[in-house]
């Protein structure tokens, strides 16, 4: 049963959904209730590669990131925070492909509208996020979003394509 459903996209599609869910229930909470600063400031108590990072910095929403600016333990979160944005929505847009290919057989259609989902809900999280009293939404973090939507959408695009040696 798991190889049918596996093979007709229906596993994958499931797997979108729930992180669908994840991601809703994510963004239901607050900063502080997702804050893994204090858990950070004991397992890196001694800031390990802080002299790596003492001459990172960028905008990013409008805030500098920087060790100066947010200290070592949010510099640190940050980057977990990003990495977690690219990683789900990597997630998603993979198992959107991947659940979609099967019903609609044409890989430009299915990265196309896998991307587009991936994306669109990504929108629609950071609009949730909004309603939610202590965050703050971003555009950059929805194209963010994106490119891990993206990256994986190609990523499959690229396997199958091999797979079927055909790219269309």
């Amino acid at each position: 049963m798991l190889k049918k459903n596996r093979k007709n996209g229906n596993l994958y599609l499931w797997i979108g959904l729930i992180m669908m869910g994840i991601l809703f229930y994510s963004s239901s909470q607050t900063y502080e209730q997702q804050s893994q600063i204090g858990l950070l400031s004991k397992m890196l108590k001694n800031e390990p590669l802080k002299a790596w990072f003492t001459n990172v910095s960028f905008m990013y929403g409008g805030s500098e990131v920087s060790l100066e600016a947010k200290g070592y333990f949010s510099f640190v979160e940050f980057f977990i925070r990003k990495l977690a944005h690219f990683s789900t929505y990597f997630i998603l847009g993979g198992s959107f492909f991947l659940g979609l290919f099967p019903k609609v057989n044409s890989l430009i259609v299915t990265a196309f509208f896998g991307w587009l989902a991936a994306t669109g809900y990504a929108g629609i999280d950071e609009f949730h996020q909004m309603m939610t009293s202590g965050r703050t939404p971003l555009f950059q973090d929805v194209m963010l979003d994106s490119a891990g939507a993206l990256t994986a959408v190609l990523l499959c695009w690229m396997l199958l394509g091999i797979k079927r040696k055909r790219w269309l």
